[in-house]
């Protein structure tokens, strides 16, 4: 049996248990078209397929083209009217997100979502193609730079269509955690006093800092287009993988006793629950 904590409903209606599918139930996506990035496990596999469900034509960036298409694959087995493309997105390079958003405005014609999803946590120092630090590069400057190359097809989409857009950068409170003085602009690629999880929260600051001024800049043109960060809630997902301390805390928590490990775990279903928190829509 569940806490009664955690079974709560909020003033969504919704607790912290509710799923995607929960969430969205007698929503009709159809029409609308979505970008997600990180596609191919965890979190993005998961909203990839919860708007295949709802009719939305989502097109999955993704760093591994094979492991898209294997995606792909199994949310149209499972859901045979799903709307679902695969295209190579390596956020850790721009020349490639300059790629993939050419490529994107030239087959599409509208982008009414796009969820920055796709990240890296944890790991050893280490330089982008572009010789910026990894995680900054990766979590930050590619989500970034995609946000800026496709926002005219969204603002063009947005007054067509009539409907609100909406951007979505995946965050964490692991942002509190940055380096003392913040985002380390003239250290970003310094190895001396490099953290792994303390770049990585600086990268998670960035997206923060990114949605709310994009959202300020938004709401002063006029444009009808949201842009929120969220947090997704604490979940084990393969983005631990390049931390040893990471995955033993996460062997830890889930060896705990069932309410405990429920309490401070949730699965990927639960965790989606979060984008659509805000509004009981698409």
């Amino acid at each position: 049996m569940k806490l009664w904590l955690f079974n709560r409903k909020g003033p969504s209606g919704f607790s912290a248990s509710s799923t995607a599918e929960e969430v969205t139930d007698g929503i009709d996506g159809s029409g609308l078209t979505a970008i997600v990035t990180g596609a191919t496990s965890g979190i993005g596999t998961e909203t990839a397929r919860v708007l295949a469900l709802r009719g939305v034509h989502v097109v999955m960036g993704v760093r591994d083209i094979a492991a898209g298409k294997d995606v792909k694959e199994t949310i149209v087995k499972e859901i045979p009217s799903a709307k679902v493309d695969a295209m190579e997105l390596d956020l850790s390079s721009l020349a490639s997100v300059r790629n993939f958003a050419s490529e994107y405005n030239i087959q599409h014609h509208q982008l009414n979502i796009l969820i920055n999803n796709a990240g890296i946590m944890g790991t050893p120092f280490m330089l982008s193609k572009d010789n910026i630090e990894l995680q900054f590069a990766t979590n930050h400057l590619g989500h970034f730079l995609l946000t800026n190359l496709l926002l005219d097809t969204m603002k063009k989409t947005a007054r067509k269509s009539g409907g609100e857009g909406r951007i979505i950068n995946v965050s964490s409170e692991g942002h509190r955690l940055a380096y003392h003085e913040g985002i380390r602009f003239d250290k970003i690629n310094d190895p001396s006093g490099y953290n792994g999880f303390r770049a990585y929260s600086q990268s998670k600051l960035a997206n923060i800092l990114h949605a709310n001024e994009l959202a300020r800049r938004l709401k002063e043109d006029g444009v009808d287009i949201t842009a929120n960060s969220v947090h997704p809630g604490a979940i084990a997902t393969n983005i631990i993988r390049h931390n040893s301390l990471f995955r033993s805390m996460n062997t830890i928590l889930h060896a705990l006793p069932g309410i405990a490990g429920k309490c401070l775990l949730k699965n990927v279903q639960q965790v989606i629950l979060n984008f659509q928190k805000q509004r009981n829509k698409i």
